[in-house]
């Protein structure tokens, strides 16, 4: 199936356009109920669905309709329904590049703020229920957010070694990297890499049981603290990866002046978010920032030239970008 935008010139287009959020319900209610892990055992009919399941039934033969409709779901000749090639490659969990972990978070944490965008609007406040600290105490919603993380690095290190290509490092601080997903990802590809990774104390079991072979053979080590609080370890390479637009203009200046003292001699700094104005469509990294407004006190995505700008503030020589992955721009910033 190949997805076009609303003709938002016609009534029906903008009807369509106002109605999309029952397509991401539907999305992100069926990654709730594991339904691409039970169709990746095998095609079934909606009755044996229903069963595996454990669903009422009512409605629920309209529901797989519709993720057949949008490309989800496969119906075979013979009336059940499989997993269509883009949710099997990416929404059975386990699988390299699933981002199931990402749209579960999405779920519980902005799915709900979107119903309260116009009192963000209006006053400029988050409108999530909690802050982050409450998060931390709860293990089990700190174990989606971890996942909702690892969704948004799943095949960065590749990508993160190319822009590091002709630059000599034998260390690297993943600042704010939660459990290790991206770190796992350039040790594995780096084998002589020295990593480190720095993050709220809480994180630190995740981290030890994501990342047990590295951490038991020395060569990936957790530093607990708050990067507003407390230094950065020093590294050769330090990397910033959706961490900056978490704050506002003042307190990205703060972190960037950190990230400076702490990248080592003639070092690199890389910071990737999904900065504005560098697409040609720009819808998608107009949402992330949108998100920030509901979730974050003062976030924001950026532009290349104002992040380009702090990072000079900061005292590094010389500041190129490139693009990153689908969304992300990655900007990458030397000293000498």
């Amino acid at each position: 199936m190949t997805a076009t935008a609303p003709d938002v010139g016609t009534a029906a287009g903008i009807l369509r356009l106002g109605n999309q959020f029952c397509d991401a319900k539907a999305l992100l209610t069926a990654v709730e109920l594991d339904l691409f892990a039970v169709l990746d055992e095998g095609p079934a009919t909606v009755p044996e669905l229903r069963r595996r399941l454990g669903l009422h039934g009512r409605g629920f033969g309209d529901f797989l309709g519709l993720l057949t409709a949008l490309g989800l779901l496969r119906r075979e000749s013979d009336g059940r329904f499989g997993n269509a090639e883009g949710a099997s490659r990416y929404l059975v969990p386990g699988r390299p590049g699933a981002v199931g972990g990402f749209l579960r978070g999405a779920h519980l944490n902005l799915y709900p703020v979107y119903g309260r965008l116009a009192e963000a609007l209006r006053t400029g406040k988050p409108q999530a229920q909690g802050d982050f600290t409450a998060l931390l105490d709860d293990p089990v919603a700190l174990g989606h957010f971890v996942r909702m993380m690892d969704g948004l690095t799943q095949g960065l290190g590749a990508e993160l070694i190319a822009a590091l290509e002709g630059t000599e490092y034998h260390s690297l601080l993943d600042v704010g990297g939660c459990r290790g997903n991206l770190l796992g990802q350039l040790l594995v590809a780096r084998p002589e890499l020295e990593g480190h990774l720095f993050d709220l104390p809480q994180l630190e079991p995740f981290f030890r049981e994501y990342l047990a072979g590295p951490v038991q053979a020395g060569r990936a080590v957790f530093h607990p603290g708050d990067f507003f609080r407390d230094p950065l370890p020093g590294a050769d390479v330090l990397v910033f990866g959706h961490i900056l637009h978490d704050w506002d203009a003042q307190q990205r200046q703060e972190l960037l002046a950190k990230a400076y003292r702490a990248v080592n001699p003639g070092g690199t700094l890389l910071v990737y978010d999904r900065m504005l104005g560098e697409r040609s469509d720009n819808t998608e990294n107009l949402v992330a920032s949108l998100n920030m407004l509901l979730v974050t006190d003062g976030g924001g995505e950026y532009t290349v030239a104002e992040i380009g700008r702090q990072a000079r503030i900061a005292g590094f020589c010389t500041v190129t970008h490139r693009p990153l992955a689908d969304f992300d721009t990655l900007v990458i910033c030397h000293k000498d």
